[in-house]
């Protein structure tokens, strides 16, 4: 069968294909910009979903690769079409860029149902751009391919290979205790980030891009290739080309995200010690796709998945070395018992197709699987009367010490507290004592900021102190490190248990036991709930005002509940 005998069949046919005034709009606007009449003749139109920007630095590079995947696309027979989507970067957004995935997935959606796109491209980098383009396309079961943008070349600086956000945290520590000069720390600043791409550590970006990639939504190497290697650019040609076949062959993003994906995601995310926010950010995308997913899969499927990748910050590299030495499929295969290899790919194989060539080249990089880096290298889920629906930790970047700990709470009512408290040298506080912090989650700050792994007090660090247990109703970055307990749910600005802890309470973190108790008596815990005060939003207005009323909570991904669940595009009318 011709392509024109199947331009029906095309969603864009509805615009492009019709007779008289409703085909001569169109196509007479779209000739405007120089293409001819032969792309209009029933092949599919791909959009090119681009979330470049000037203000999010790890994105920056992203218009380069949208020309290589329009030459796939144009290779294959299909009409390339790149539209613009809110770009969100972790640098530089306030209050944090979590508070905009969900605003991002729904210009993603929208731009998707209101236009001539038979499927997309989703050109990701930094952190949220990833589940938010994921989650705007499941959201419409379009035929999609996911390319990130890469991550950075290694940070140099006097001898040192810098990870980014990972070393961030040791500079700051030895700033802060005067080991290290005002001139050395800027000094550093220039050699940390130094390419195009994003985070070159296994934070939420390398995470993403990965799990993508493990899930068969995203080529094969999709995680690792550094964004200045020009097979970054190839693999964006390739998806391309691939994104017709799966317009041509009717292959919706829904056949490619099955639970087995999910479930491959999970196990994947513990062989690599990956971001603690790819919990939130798969039970969102996992609820745009009609997926049952919970953090209870989290805890039976990731927990005892072994850490093999020695890189920061649970390890010692980087994500070029990850890519030197074979990258995710070479991974993959040292885990193949665990993992579903009949899952679909966007390439119309399996992923068992993809790991069965794939070979590992450094085993210090990547580690057989009887000498981890970490035994444990999933998400916990702990719950108790602190988290009645849940908090995670993860055990691979805590430390072994602190999984079963007793000590008396030290509260922050929220961020500010925090800050103006912290470095007091008169502060009570000892190596034993539990940092808690109040009003960091989805509606209490809001959005759910990277604030969970609380820079310990300037006091214990000049002694030596490395670590303290810290809890909070916020995230991390993905690039942190520490005994950090975080996603406590529900939150305490609607509520949780949280919201009653009080300085000088004992708190008990049991790991093994997947606990996380508040040891006050219940009596007492009702007389402070029956005088707490109810929480006050400080968005009034527009988005903010939209996000506070209809956010969930952690345990659910933090997606809004009018957005869980599909709707396959249509067709829209015609509107003249």
């Amino acid at each position: 069968m011709s392509e024109k005998d199947e331009a029906p069949q095309m969603r864009s046919a509805e615009w492009f294909a019709r007779e008289g005034k409703h085909g001569f709009v169109p196509r007479s606007w779209m000739r405007s910009q120089g293409f001819g009449p032969e792309l209009f003749d029933g092949r599919p139109v791909i959009g090119i979903c681009n979330t470049w920007s000037e203000l999010n630095p790890c994105n920056r590079h992203l218009r380069e690769l949208a020309e290589c995947v329009k030459r796939g696309v144009l290779l294959s027979g299909g009409y390339p079409l790149e539209f613009p989507v809110m770009s969100l970067g972790e640098p530089l957004m306030r209050p944090t860029t979590m508070m905009f995935r969900n605003l991002l997935s729904m210009d993603v959606e929208e731009t998707l149902r209101a236009n001539p796109i038979d499927g997309v491209v989703l050109l990701a980098g930094c952190d949220k751009t990833t589940p938010a383009l994921l989650m705007g396309a499941a959201s419409c079961d379009i035929p999609s391919v996911l390319v990130s943008g890469g991550p950075m070349l290694n940070g140099r600086f006097r001898g040192r290979e810098l990870g980014s956000g990972t070393d961030i945290f040791h500079f700051d520590e030895e700033y802060r205790t005067g080991r290290l000069s005002g001139e050395e720390y800027a000094e550093a600043e220039a050699a940390m980030s130094r390419s195009a791409g994003s985070c070159m550590t296994m934070g939420t970006a390398s995470t993403m891009a990965s799990l993508a990639e493990a899930m068969g939504i995203a080529l094969p190497m999709n995680g690792a290739i550094p964004a200045a290697d020009s097979r970054r650019r190839r693999i964006a040609e390739e998806a391309g080309k691939h994104a017709v076949a799966l317009v041509r062959n009717g292959m919706s993003i829904s056949r490619v995200l099955t639970r087995a994906a999910f479930e491959n995601a999970i196990v994947v995310n513990g062989s690599i010690g990956g971001s603690t926010n790819a919990v939130v950010h798969l039970l969102a995308l996992a609820g745009r796709v009609g997926v049952e997913l919970s953090l209870d899969d989290w805890d039976r499927l990731g927990t005892d998945v072994p850490c093999l990748l020695d890189l920061k910050p649970s390890g010692r590299f980087l994500m070029e070395d990850f890519f030197y030495a074979g990258g995710l499929p070479a991974l993959m295969t040292r885990i193949k018992d665990l993992l579903h290899l009949s899952a679909p790919t966007i390439e119309g194989g399996t992923i068992g197709d993809r790991l069965a060539h794939a070979e590992c080249w450094n085993d210090e990089v990547i580690r057989p699987r009887d000498q981890p880096v970490a035994e444990q290298g999933g998400i916990v889920v702990l719950r108790g009367n602190l988290a009645p629906d849940g908090a995670v930790l993860k055990p691979s970047a805590a430390s072994a010490g602190l999984m079963t700990h007793r000590g008396k709470a030290l509260v922050f009512e929220n961020a500010e507290d925090y800050r103006a408290r912290i470095d007091d040298p008169d502060l009570q506080v000892d190596a034993d004592t539990v940092l808690v912090l109040k009003s960091a989650g989805p509606v209490g700050y809001p959005g759910m900021p990277e604030v969970g792994n609380l820079a310990l007090p300037a006091k214990l660090l000049a002694q030596g102190v490395t670590d303290m247990v810290r809890i909070s109703d916020g995230r991390m970055s993905g690039t942190a490190y520490g005994t950090v307990v975080l996603h406590v749910s529900p939150e305490s600005a609607v509520g949780g248990p949280l919201a009653l802890a009080k300085t000088g309470d004992e708190i008990v973190l049991d790991v093994p036991g997947r606990r996380l108790e508040l040891a006050v008596p219940d009596a007492e815990l009702e007389r402070r709930r029956a005088v707490l005060t109810s929480f006050e939003p400080n968005v009034q207005r527009g988005y903010g005002r939209l996000f506070t009323q209809s956010v969930q909570q952690a345990h659910r991904g933090v997606d809004f509940d009018f957005l869980v669940g599909c709707t396959r595009l249509q067709a829209s009318k015609v509107s003249f």
